[in-house]
């Protein structure tokens, strides 16, 4: 036990490290920001401050070790109507399965729609000549292990694919994450993740030639530009959780001890720090009746979030979400609702679907 929290501190201590080493002045100048989307609808709900707690597929956009507590399979299907009314969307969907000894393995493929844009250049700066559609693409593949009761630790690669017609960019990401549960009914939850730190991108592609004359001005050549090198943006993120049973009974039966209550409120607070963009940290809580209807609510801090002049996020901070699970033919079917708020357009609306063929960790509880 001793040599399992050692294995934990040094984790921790170096996913921190790598963290702090990321440069506040290259502001901006990250590539891949739709790694820093979580395309839940139960993680959207909370605005992604649950990295202590979160389970099953939605683990492998939030912190990779919740996907040790699924043990089962699950199925999830998600999708975004990003910023509505602009046209752009984001759809998600997830596989999981319990291997046994082996832990868990997911697979997560996320595409962001940005719909048809109108091609515009110097000589036609109104449009008038066509539209395009940009690709971005993240194909997701992890495993969580189980370690005790109490840990659970993860590991994934993410494949980013951007592209337009004639220019694109791929890149190749890692996330770690570990887990920590403690108290009478495991109440007591602890998360730390480390995201996102991989190879850089850089553009390519014909979109960076054009026509140009040989130095003795003779002969006309086409000329390839190379473009600079970008970051993926890492981001670490630490966060805590407690379940509160609001009806449970002091008693000293251990018989009793697994009779569930009806009512359970988490409280959560997460900070997370981002490599190329502000700081987060934000507290959220979810409340569940018997684990089948769920209500969640959230409000994450940035610097100057607040003022109009001085922002960088068109977030206002808060976030709301609903959820319901039920059983059918023996399966249990949830379907979950999230939004963010926004000061322009309409808001991020999320709505997804899950399937488990086996328990979870709530249902264990």
């Amino acid at each position: 036990m001793m040599n399992k929290k050692i294995r934990l501190t040094i984790i921790a201590i170096g996913m921190t490290l790598s963290a702090m080493a990321a440069n506040k002045d290259r502001t901006g100048q990250g590539s891949g920001s739709e790694l820093l989307l979580n395309p839940w609808a139960r993680s959207g709900g909370l605005f992604g401050l649950n990295c202590a707690n979160v389970n099953g597929v939605e683990a492998m956009k939030c912190n990779i070790a919740g996907l040790a507590h699924l043990k089962g399979t699950e199925v999830g299907l998600a999708h975004t109507r990003y910023l509505a009314g602009t046209g752009m969307s984001i759809s998600n969907l997830a596989v999981a399965q319990n291997l046994g000894e082996v832990g868990v393995l997911g697979v997560n493929i996320m595409s962001f729609s940005f719909g048809e844009i109108p091609i515009t250049t110097t000589t036609s700066p109104t449009g008038g000549i066509g539209t395009y559609k940009p690709s971005f693409l993240n194909m997701s593949v992890g495993l969580g292990h189980t370690f005790s009761k109490n840990m659970s630790a993860g590991l994934s690669a993410t494949f980013v694919n951007q592209a337009i017609d004639n220019i694109k960019a791929n890149a190749l990401g890692f996330d770690a994450g570990v887990q920590y549960t403690n108290g009478k009914r495991d109440n007591l939850h602890l998360g730390i993740t480390l995201r996102n730190v991989g190879t850089n991108m850089r553009f390519s592609g014909d979109g960076f030639d054009f026509n140009g004359t040989s130095p003795d001005l003779s002969t006309e050549i086409t000329v390839k530009q190379r473009s600079e090198k970008f970051a993926l943006p890492s981001q670490l993120s630490i966060g805590v959780a407690y379940d509160f049973y609001l009806d449970e009974k002091a008693t000293a039966d251990d018989e009793k001890k697994n009779d569930m209550p009806k009512h359970r409120l988490t409280p959560m607070f997460s900070f997370i720090s981002n490599a190329f963009i502000n700081d987060w940290v934000g507290v959220g809580a979810e409340y569940a009746y018997r684990e089948k209807f769920m209500l969640r609510a959230a409000y994450r801090y940035e610097n100057d979030i607040t003022s109009k002049e001085s922002t960088t996020t068109f977030y206002t901070g808060l976030s709301a979400g609903a959820g319901f699970k039920m059983e059918v033919s023996g399966k249990d079917l949830a379907l979950d609702y999230g939004f963010k708020m926004t000061n322009i357009s309409n808001g991020v609306h999320t709505l997804g679907l899950r399937l488990a063929l086996g328990a979870s960790k709530d249902d264990d509880e």
